[in-house]
C-alpha cells in the first residue's frame, strides 16, 4: 500500500477559499472566532492568580463559672460489723442434759431458760443441806441449855469456871456448825437454780452444741460450750483509721469541730442508710499496718445488721466550708497532673492545673487551682485546645445532690467523699 498522502493542488484549495466564501457571516465568524476565544480564555486562566479559601468557623463550646456552694467532707472507711457483747454459754453443774428450750438461730431475751440439767441429784444434795441445818440447830439449842445449868450451878458452888467455860466453848461451836449448815444449803439451793441454764443476755443465739441426753462438765474455760449468744442492739462498727487521717481528726477535734457521725452502706446498697456514733479509738498506733482501731456504735432495733458484714463508712470531718465543684467530665488527665480548660475574655483557651476533691455527684471539689471567675469548659472538651480560639456559650452549673462537710486546707490529707450542705 502505498503510504504517500497526496497533497491537493492549487486549484482545489481555490476551491475551498470558494466555499467558504460562499457560507453566510456569522458562520465565517464562528468558524475564524472560535479559536481564538478558546486561546484567550486559556491565556486568561494561566496567568490569572487562585481566589483565597474562606476561613473555617471556629469551634463551639460550652462554659461556666464554679458552683460555689458550702460543702462537707466525708473520710471513707472500710469496716466489719461485730457484737457489742458476745457470750459462751456454758453450765454451772455438771450434770445430764434432759431438755432444751429454745430454736437455733432465734432472738432470746435475758434470763429465758435455755437448757435444763437433770435436778434430781441437786434437789437431794439440797434436802441433805437442810436436815444438817436442822441437826446444827439442836445441838446449838442443847449447848445453850447446858451452859444455862452451868452459870446457875456456879453461883451456888457446884461446877468450877472451867466447867463454865468449856460449855461456853460448845455454843460458840454450835453455832458455827449451824451457819455452815445454813451456807451448805444455800449453796445446793443454788445447785438447783443453776439446773436450769438461762440466758445472760438479750440477743441472737447460736445452735446448740450439745444434744438431750449428753452430760455436760461446769466449768470456766474446760467447761462444755452448750452454745454462744452476740447482743446485736446496738452493734459496734470497727474500722482503721490511717496515721493522717488519725492526725487531722486529731487536730480537727482540739479545734472545737464535731467529726462523730459516721454513715455507713452495705455492699448491696448504693445510699448510706445507717447512722452511728465514734465512741471508741484504741490507745496506740499498729507499728506494723500504721493505723489505728476505732469503733462506731450503731442502733440495730430489728436484729438486720450481722457481725461479719462490711460495709463503707464516711466519717464527717465536721462543720462546713465554701467550696469550688465543676463537672468530673471537665477534668483531664495531663501525664501525673489534672489540669482543667478555661476559656478567657478574647476567646483563647488555656489549660490551668488543678488538685482535686472527693466527688459530689457527678461535680468534683476543685480544691486549688481555680477561682469563681474562671469560664471553664464543661461541653465541647474534645474541640478546645490549649493557645487556640473558640466560640463560647454561657451556661451554669447545676447540682444534683444536697447534704453535709468541711474542705481541708491543701496540705492536709484528701477526704475521699463530699456532700453539699443544706442550705
Amino acid at each position: 500500500m502505498n503510504m504517500i498522502t497526496k497533497v491537493p493542488a492549487d486549484g482545489e484549495a481555490q476551491t475551498v477559499r470558494i466555499k467558504i466564501n460562499d457560507r453566510p457571516m456569522w458562520q465565517r465568524a464562528a468558524l475564524f472566532g472560535t479559536p481564538v476565544i478558546v486561546l484567550a480564555a486559556a491565556v486568561t486562566l494561566w496567568t490569572s492568580d487562585p481566589s483565597p479559601a474562606a476561613a473555617p468557623p471556629l469551634p463551639s463550646v460550652t462554659v461556666a463559672a464554679p458552683l460555689q456552694r458550702e460543702v462537707n467532707l466525708w473520710d471513707d472507711y472500710v469496716g466489719r460489723f461485730e457484737a457489742s457483747r458476745t457470750v459462751e454459754v456454758r453450765p454451772r453443774v455438771s450434770g445430764q442434759i434432759v431438755a432444751i428450750h429454745f430454736t437455733d438461730g432465734a432472738i432470746v431475751r435475758k434470763g429465758q431458760l435455755l437448757f435444763t440439767v437433770d435436778p434430781r441429784p441437786f434437789t437431794a444434795a439440797l434436802a441433805e443441806a437442810r436436815a444438817g441445818v436442822a441437826t446444827a440447830q439442836s445441838e446449838l439449842a442443847l449447848a445453850e441449855l447446858n451452859l444455862g445449868r452451868a452459870h446457875r450451878l456456879l453461883e451456888a458452888n457446884a461446877v468450877s469456871q472451867a466447867n463454865v467455860d468449856q460449855l461456853t466453848a460448845q455454843v460458840r461451836n454450835a453455832r458455827a456448825a449451824l451457819a455452815a449448815a445454813q451456807a451448805r444449803v444455800q449453796q445446793r439451793a443454788l445447785d438447783v437454780e443453776f439446773t436450769q441454764i438461762r440466758a445472760p443476755i438479750s440477743g441472737r443465739i447460736s445452735d446448740r452444741r450439745i444434744d438431750v441426753g449428753n452430760l455436760v462438765s461446769s466449768g470456766d474455760s474446760n467447761g462444755s460450750l452448750l452454745t454462744t449468744i452476740n447482743a446485736l442492739d446496738p452493734i459496734y462498727f470497727t474500722f482503721d483509721v490511717p496515721e493522717s487521717l488519725y492526725l487531722k481528726d486529731s487536730r480537727e477535734r482540739r479545734a472545737g469541730a464535731e467529726g462523730d457521725v459516721a454513715e455507713i452502706r452495705l455492699q448491696d446498697e448504693a445510699s448510706y442508710n445507717w447512722r452511728g456514733t465514734l465512741d471508741f479509738t484504741d490507745n496506740g498506733i499498729s507499728q506494723n499496718s500504721g493505723t489505728i482501731r476505732a469503733r462506731a456504735v450503731v442502733h440495730n432495733p430489728d436484729y438486720f445488721l450481722t457481725p461479719g458484714m462490711f460495709g463503707n463508712m464516711r466519717l464527717a470531718d465536721g462543720g462546713t466550708t465554701p467550696a469550688l465543684l465543676v463537672p468530673d467530665a471537665a477534668i483531664r488527665t495531663d501525664q501525673a497532673r489534672k489540669i482543667v480548660l478555661v476559656v478567657g475574655r478574647d476567646g483563647t483557651v488555656a489549660a490551668k492545673p488543678v488538685v482535686t476533691g472527693p466527688l459530689v455527684g457527678d461535680l468534683r471539689v476543685i480544691r486549688t487551682g481555680l477561682t469563681s471567675a474562671d469560664r471553664v469548659v464543661i461541653q465541647g472538651v474534645q474541640f478546645a485546645m490549649p493557645g487556640a480560639k473558640v466560640k463560647p456559650r454561657v451556661t451554669q452549673i447545676h447540682s444534683a445532690e444536697a447534704a453535709a462537710a468541711k474542705a481541708p486546707p491543701p496540705d492536709t490529707p484528701s477526704a475521699s467523699q463530699a456532700t453539699l450542705a443544706a442550705r
